[in-house]
C-alpha cells in the first residue's frame, strides 16, 4: 500500500487495534506498515499507563514541528491524550509559554501535567509578562506553590511573587471555572484562587 494512502487512512491517533480494524489486514501487516511510517517519519509513538502503545500518525510529524502538548509530555509524568494538537514550526515553545497554554486552556488533564514544567522555568520575566498579558498572575503563582509541595521546582523570584499576589480587596478568581480544592485551602487563601485538584489527583507526582 502507498505511503499516501496510509497517511490519508490512519492519519490521526491510532492503536494496533484501531489501525487494524480501519486497513481490514492482519496484525502482523498492520505492524508492518505503522513501522515502515514511522521510518519514514509520519509517526509518534508513546505508551498509555496501561502499557498499550499509541501512534500518531501525520504528514506535519515529518515537518519536525513541535507543539506544547509534545513539550508537556516530554516532562511531565502525567500524560496527555490529544488527537488534534497545533504544531509550531521554526522555534521551539518556551516552558513559559508552554505552561500559560496550558492553563489557558482550563483543562484539568492539561493543567495537572503542566505543574511538572515550574521544574524547568528559568525565564521568571518572560513568565510574569505572559501571565500579566493573559491576566492569570495569580493562576500561576497558586499552581506554582502547589506543584511545589510534590516536586522540587525552580525558586520563584521575590519580584514575581510580590506582583502576581493578591492586592486588599480582590476578590477570588478560579484555574477552572466551578471547581475548588477541599485539600489546598491555604493556597487558596494566599492567592486567592480557587484550584481544581485535591490530594486525590496529585497521586502521579508522589
Amino acid at each position: 500500500m502507498e505511503t499516501r494512502i496510509l497517511l490519508r487512512k490512519l492519519e490521526g491517533v491510532q492503536t494496533l487495534k484501531s489501525a487494524r480494524t480501519i486497513l481490514k489486514i492482519d496484525k502482523d501487516k498492520t505492524i508492518y506498515y505503522l513501522y515502515r511510517l514511522r521510518k519514514e517519519g509520519y509517526v509518534k509513538t508513546r505508551k498509555l499507563s496501561d502499557n498499550t502503545r499509541v501512534y500518531n500518525i501525520s504528514f506535519e510529524n515529518k515537518l519536525k514541528g513541535t507543539s506544547y502538548y509534545d513539550i508537556i509530555n516530554k516532562h511531565s509524568k502525567v500524560k496527555i491524550s490529544t488527537p488534534f494538537t497545533y504544531k509550531i514550526y521554526g522555534k521551539e515553545p518556551t516552558m513559559e509559554e508552554t505552561l500559560v497554554f496550558a492553563i489557558k486552556t482550563g483543562s484539568l488533564r492539561t493543567i495537572l501535567a503542566s505543574l511538572a514544567l515550574f521544574q524547568k522555568i528559568t525565564n521568571w520575566s518572560q513568565l510574569y509578562h505572559l501571565a500579566k498579558i493573559n491576566r492569570i498572575e495569580r493562576q500561576v503563582g497558586a499552581l506554582y506553590d502547589l506543584a511545589k509541595k510534590y516536586m522540587r521546582v525552580s525558586r520563584m523570584p521575590k519580584r514575581f511573587r510580590n506582583n502576581a499576589l493578591p492586592k486588599k480587596g480582590y476578590g477570588f478568581e478560579y484555574a477552572i471555572p466551578g471547581l475548588s480544592s477541599k485539600d489546598f485551602k491555604r493556597v487558596e487563601e494566599t492567592w486567592r484562587v480557587y484550584l481544581p485538584f485535591n490530594k486525590g489527583d496529585m497521586h502521579d507526582y508522589d
